[in-house]
């Protein structure tokens, strides 16, 4: 547990109670202050396994880590966006998407793994991954609008999102399908 691999993965679920205390404000200095924090988590999300992968320290908690760490920061920021009314209307649908996904998919592993099948990672839900990321730090700017009248945050964070959205539906039927193999 002690591996800077594993200490990475588990900083990013210990930031998500100060993520979600910092996107109840509504100041725009707790937003960026979020978005910083944000952005600081997602880049620990690609630097654990890159780091666990090229020193050879992946490990069993790791692997059990890591995506519980994505998936309960990927919903305390949907859940928050949608509090802030950043996501509204057509837009909730995309965040509900992607969190059906995350459970469909966990409930899956979990029950493959009690068949000894393993379900890697697809290069497709790597790609998923990054676009929710971009997509959800750039919803958590909207927040700073007052800073930054400027920056298109609403627009890019929104197609970005149902890009993810997208990507979200299509690595879900294919780790379904490859589950219901073995059912």
């Amino acid at each position: 547990m002690s591996s800077l691999p594993n200490l990475l993965t588990l900083s990013r679920i210990l930031a998500v109670p100060g993520l979600v205390w910092l996107m109840w404000g509504r100041n725009p200095w707790e937003w960026l202050a979020a978005f910083a924090l944000y952005t600081l988590a997602a880049v620990t999300d690609y630097l654990d396994g890159y780091l666990a992968r090229s020193w050879g320290t992946v490990s069993k908690i790791g692997q059990f880590l890591d995506p519980i760490a994505d998936k309960i920061m990927v919903a305390a920021v949907i859940v928050m966006l949608v509090d802030a009314q950043v996501l509204h209307g057509y837009s909730v649908v995309a965040g509900l998407i992607i969190l059906l996904r995350e459970i469909i998919v966990s409930g899956l592993r979990e029950y493959l793994a009690t068949l000894a099948v393993s379900m890697p990672v697809s290069k497709l839900a790597k790609w998923k991954t990054a676009a929710q990321l971009m997509a959800l730090g750039a919803l958590i700017l909207v927040g700073v609008e007052p800073l930054l009248p400027w920056l298109p945050a609403q627009e890019v964070g929104l197609v970005t999102l149902w890009g993810a959205a997208i990507l979200t539906l299509i690595t879900g039927y294919d780790y379904l399908r490859t589950g219901l193999r073995h059912m």
